[in-house]
């Protein structure tokens, strides 16, 4: 059976931010991720974690190598087309939710698909569906102000889910949850990649990290991807 193309596909990339000296924040790299891949990328804070993940998240440009998203040469974009492909194919889970206070978890949600053209009933829908996708079906029209740290991040994950994007970015997803919680969102993370979601986890947490099936080590810049036993 042939192997699927690479939903991602970095060649040759680097980051190098300047200054006196230049700051390489990452070096040279070649990664893929392919379809229904969870990868996580683990290391210590100042190893080009954020940075990598803007990279794939289409927030910064490499500064040399390309970028292949499902196939398309994101380096030939104009920032205009960047943002409309981040909007429709990449969905960001990040540490500290960033939910709407005076918004319904439903209308949270269906901020995602802004600027998707559709209907608004369609819209909410949709939204619904993904909240109940992350089991929050009871509580659709809460607030973020009256929801634990779990629930709001599960809303977060929804709102990302509900473009249904190639890829599932996830900065630091567990970073502000305790023990308990932290389980019950990665639980959700395992339930998503069943269901074939494609996944890609930033995290500093050796634990963490283990629940992928794939582990990317960067240190001072570089990737390193170990054999498992």
């Amino acid at each position: 059976m042939a192997l699927a193309a690479p939903v991602i596909d970095l060649n040759g990339v680097e980051r190098t931010f300047p200054g006196s000296p230049p700051v390489r924040a990452l070096r040279p790299c070649a990664l893929r991720v392919f379809p229904g891949d969870y990868l996580t990328i683990v290391g210590p804070s100042g190893s080009g974690k954020s940075t990598l993940l803007n990279l794939l998240g289409l927030l910064d440009r490499p500064t040399s190598g390309s970028y292949l998203l499902e196939g398309l040469d994101t380096s030939t974009l104009t920032e205009d087309q960047r943002t409309a492909l981040r909007g429709r194919r990449l969905g960001f889970v990040f540490q500290s939710f960033h939910l709407i206070d005076h918004r319904t978890a439903t209308e949270n949600v269906m901020l995602g698909l802004l600027y998707r053209n559709l209907p608004a009933r369609e819209r909410r829908d949709r939204a619904r569906s993904a909240l109940e996708q992350v089991g929050l079906e009871r509580r659709l029209d809460a607030l973020p102000t009256t929801m634990s740290g779990g629930e709001r991040q599960r809303v977060a994950i929804a709102r990302a889910l509900v473009g249904h994007p190639a890829v599932l970015l996830c900065d630091e997803p567990t970073g502000n949850l305790d023990s308990h919680t932290t389980g019950t969102i990665l639980d959700i993370l395992d339930a998503l990649h069943a269901e074939g979601i494609t996944i890609v986890a930033i995290t500093h947490e050796e634990s963490v990290a283990r629940r992928g099936t794939r582990t990317i080590h960067i240190t001072d810049g570089a990737l390193a991807e170990p054999v498992r036993p």
